[in-house]
């Protein structure tokens, strides 16, 4: 206890001789701005200058700590799950996907799918709604939906063409990588559609209307065939109201209907000819219509047949004046009396 009290005194002369030699001020009363770590922080200037200036903090750690990295930190337990990959390298029928499709951020699932079902088909294989339908559970809502999501990103197009028998089909094309198609449909029809600096409202040139087929000629074109030919042309709107054809068509393909009535084609046949089995879903230009079937469909020539003998031309007798009564009549040389003279001369006798 006295160890104690003694401690106590000696603590209390050091102050009083420090408190002597250094005058309190405002400065030392004032306490550490907020924030800051101080080991005196709320005491008064007396009761700070008790402490002694070597004692350590043991909470303070020794030095600052370095960030552990997340995939290194020893608390973080290391990832088990997710997906793992068996591959065996593919040598035969197989077909390359890009991730571009295999990955898509729009697409459906259904769509991903099915493009890679078409990707993974043959050249000419049909690729309808109904061989889809037909093939898959899905149906053809569904089916028909996800064709319309992968043609509105460019993976799918349909086209209308025309067979050799003049029917109009659709043929589905796939594109592997569509965005490299785009990449070169739009670069021409860019540097197309730019007007020139000079001329800042250039009209747009229309382009070039496509020619039409080559229609048959016939033998002897005269004039009576190929108004002929031009009637039966402009009377097929009648008819089927879709065959409307301008001037410029007709006189086209009036030749090529004048090539048929030359062979001995009534025109009713060749109305029919032209006419029947036109494209459910409409004709979009009648004239190439017609014009591929008049070269396609042209019928051999008619069978020779040799023209019968002309009768020969009656004969007429001159005239001559009759002995007995003047007359004008026609008779053979020998002959010098009418009708009537020759009767009276015959009742005479």
């Amino acid at each position: 206890m006295s160890n104690w009290l003694d401690f106590l005194a000696v603590q209390a002369r050091r102050s009083a001789q420090g408190n002597a030699q250094r005058p309190t001020t405002t400065a030392d009363m004032r306490r550490p701005p907020p924030g800051r770590q101080s080991q005196c922080e709320g005491l008064t200037t007396e009761e700070e200058r008790t402490f002694l200036m070597d004692t350590q903090n043991p909470s303070a750690p020794p030095r600052a700590h370095v960030r552990v990295a997340g995939n290194t930190h020893p608390d973080r337990a290391h990832r088990t799950g997710g997906l793992q990959h068996d591959n065996t390298r593919h040598t035969t029928r197989f077909v390359v996907i890009g991730n571009h499709l295999a990955q898509h951020p729009e697409l459906s699932l259904l769509a991903i799918g099915l493009g890679t079902h078409l990707q993974s088909l043959p050249k000419g294989a049909p690729a309808d709604i109904k061989t889809l339908a037909a093939r898959f559970p899905e149906g053809a809502t569904r089916i028909a939906a996800a064709l319309r999501e992968l043609e509105s990103h460019g993976c799918l197009r349909r086209e209308r063409v025309r067979t050799s028998s003049g029917r109009i089909v659709t043929r589905t094309i796939y594109c592997n990588q569509p965005a490299a198609v785009r990449q070169q449909t739009e670069q021409p029809c860019r540097e197309s559609t730019t007007p020139a600096p000079h001329l800042p409202h250039a009209p747009r040139k229309k382009p070039a209307r496509k020619a039409l087929p080559a229609v048959p000629r016939p033998a002897y074109s005269g004039p009576g065939i190929l108004q002929a030919a031009t009637d039966l042309l402009t009377d097929l709107r009648r008819h089927d109201s879709r065959l409307l054809l301008s001037a410029d068509d007709t006189a086209h393909l009036a030749p090529g209907v004048a090539a048929w009535l030359e062979r001995d084609v009534a025109p009713a046949a060749v109305r029919r000819a032209l006419t029947v089995d036109l494209p459910p879903e409409g004709v979009r230009r009648p004239a190439a219509l017609l014009a591929h079937r008049l070269a396609s469909q042209l019928p051999p020539p008619a069978p020779f047949r040799a023209q019968a003998a002309a009768p020969p031309p009656p004969v007429r007798h001159p005239l001559r004046n009759c002995d007995g009564c003047d007359r004008a009549f026609r008779a053979p040389a020998p002959t010098t009396h009418c009708r009537d003279c020759r009767t009276d001369l015959q009742e005479a006798a």
